[in-house]
């Protein structure tokens, strides 16, 4: 059983009518919806407002995959939450970040760099496929229309990706890697562009596709108790 935790700051859904009649009950919950139903995953999730914004040492302790959706309250999220977290994905936690979470400050310590991008109001984006043998991407189309998301374009400030997986294209002529994974220390990195909170992204079945298939490829049945330097006897000498 893969264990996900669904984290969301939950600020949007409350304060702005349109994104309340899209995820009348969050963007943690619609996500978490479309992951129930499958036998081999069992969902839980976290909130902002949340004490220590739901991420507990005991619920991250039983997380194996770790899903994030910011974007207005970035600043808000406790240093010390995000040393935590940080902590259990070197130790082997899988970590989904998604659209906006970007910039927040896992994502940005994890990487090392700004994160930072370009970015407009919606545009028609088309999502491809560059990496179609990649298990994300198992029983997705080659291309995916996205009637109105917004622009995310290059220059993109991240490390080099382990691989990517989907490119977009907008309508203005951008292009943006939309898809990448990254490996830190023993936990697996998966960034996902698509999700503007103003949008039906998180309803398309194509989207839910690929990010139950996030949630199997970050899964790792091993995860550290701690990260240490541990002191190995010298082998013996079995050449003869």
């Amino acid at each position: 059983m893969i264990h996900v935790t669904v984290w969301n700051e939950f600020r949007h859904e409350k304060q702005d009518e349109t994104v309340h009649k899209i995820y009348p009950n969050g963007i943690h919950q619609a996500i978490a919806d479309f992951l129930n139903p499958y036998n081999d995953i069992s969902v839980s999730t976290a909130t902002l407002n949340e004490p220590e914004h739901g991420l507990t040492e005991d619920v991250l302790n039983h997380t194996d995959v770790l899903i994030w959706w910011g974007h207005a309250a970035h600043g808000e999220v406790d240093d010390a939450v995000v040393e935590r977290v940080h902590d259990h994905v070197l130790r082997g936690m899988g970590l989904i970040v998604l659209h906006s979470g970007h910039f927040s400050k896992i994502f940005k310590k994890l990487m090392g760099t700004s994160c930072s991008l370009r970015w407009r109001e919606g545009d028609r984006e088309r999502l491809w496929c560059v990496n179609p043998a990649h298990p994300i991407a198992a029983g997705v189309p080659n291309s995916i229309d996205l009637p109105q998301e917004e622009m995310y374009g290059e220059f993109f400030d991240i490390p080099a990706p382990d691989e990517v997986i989907y490119l977009g294209w907008f309508r203005g002529g951008e292009a943006f890697r939309s898809g990448c994974t990254f490996h830190r220390g023993y936990g697996k990195i998966f960034y996902f562009q698509p999700g503007h909170e103003e949008y039906p992204i998180y309803h398309d079945s194509r989207i839910q596709t690929i990010i139950t298939n996030a949630v199997r490829w970050a899964y790792s049945p091993v995860k550290l108790a701690e990260i240490t330097c541990p002191h190995v006897s010298a082998p013996e000498d079995t050449m003869k």
